[in-house]
């Protein structure tokens, strides 16, 4: 197990907070615990019967569990948000609050694989409970799916050439670490963008391997369920992939195509957007490096 004092500052701490607008009797709930900063911030600002519930799929997150007698930790993915709430006794809650991507944590560890800066057997989940791991696909899937994958979740437009790589070289031998996954394609990994490069290849694999955008599809609809009238939702995310289902979610209340509007031309959606959206200044950036692509989202359900 891990002891808090191995993760790292929580990003856009405030703004994201602030948010939420905090009700001192409310109910909130963190899906995404990791070391838990933003918790102990939202426990800073809630009275003696608020309640805070935090969910985290990782065994590490639950050493950092925090003695308070409001606080719940669930061990499960976020994508049973409705389910575990309903489990305690919660139909309904005043914010929710996500920090999407991957820990500090997780990146820093080296053997769960997921930083281009360790060798490391190729795994990249974030609950070790999961079948899928990142082995699996660069050796099992198919030279189509592999493609569909470092296209869809990497935005490589070299998608076809660097599946086709993989499935070449592992009919000699499997790719078991992520070492030798940089040597079979060393050739498509030029040393000025190699660093850039190799981050969009890890995020399509860990992406695939966890299910991200799926998960992350089924737990905004169910934040609209479980939010009262009123209640905040702020999400951080890391990349243009995550931005735009929250984006397009909180602006249309779908994540594809247009709402249906009415006979005068209007639709309803779910949310109103609350303020712009916030991106870290070069202070908290220096400090930690992880914010730099952080994207801030409020908005209230109407």
């Amino acid at each position: 197990m891990t002891t808090t004092m191995e993760y790292h500052n929580p990003v856009l701490l405030h703004p994201t907070v602030d948010g939420l607008n905090i009700k001192p009797d409310g109910v909130y709930v963190d899906v995404t615990f990791g070391g838990g900063g933003h918790s102990k911030e939202i426990l800073k600002r809630l009275g003696p019967n608020g309640r805070l519930f935090a969910f985290d799929q990782d065994e590490d997150a639950l050493a950092n569990a925090l003695p308070d007698e409001r606080f719940t930790l669930i061990n499960e993915n976020f994508r049973f948000l409705k389910r575990f709430l309903r489990f305690h006794g919660v139909k309904a809650v005043d914010g929710i609050l996500a920090d999407l991507g991957v820990s500090s944590h997780q990146f820093d560890v080296p053997e769960r694989g997921f930083s281009t800066r360790f060798d490391a057997e190729l795994d990249m989940r974030m609950s070790q409970k999961n079948d899928l791991n990142a082995y699996r696909v660069v050796n099992e899937y198919e030279e189509q799916d592999l493609r569909r994958v470092f296209f869809d979740y990497g935005e490589l437009k070299n998608a076809p050439v660097l599946a086709r790589t993989i499935v070449e070289a592992r009919r000699d031998y499997p790719i078991k670490t992520t070492d030798e996954l940089k040597d079979v394609l060393k050739k498509y990994l030029p040393e000025k963008v190699r660093n850039k490069i190799l981050a969009q290849i890890y995020q399509a694999i860990r992406i695939e391997v966890n299910q991200e955008m799926d998960v992350l599809k089924e737990f905004i609809e169910q934040s609209l369920e479980v939010l009262k009238p009123g209640g905040r939702f702020s999400v951080i995310s890391y990349h243009s992939l995550e931005d735009r289902l929250v984006k397009r979610f909180i602006k249309n209340g779908m994540f594809e195509g247009e709402p249906e509007r009415d006979f005068f031309g209007n639709f309803s959606v779910p949310f109103k957007t609350i303020g712009k959206l916030i991106v870290p200044d070069n202070e908290e950036i220096k400090i930690n490096n992880r914010a730099r692509s952080a994207k801030l989202r409020v908005a209230e359900k109407i």
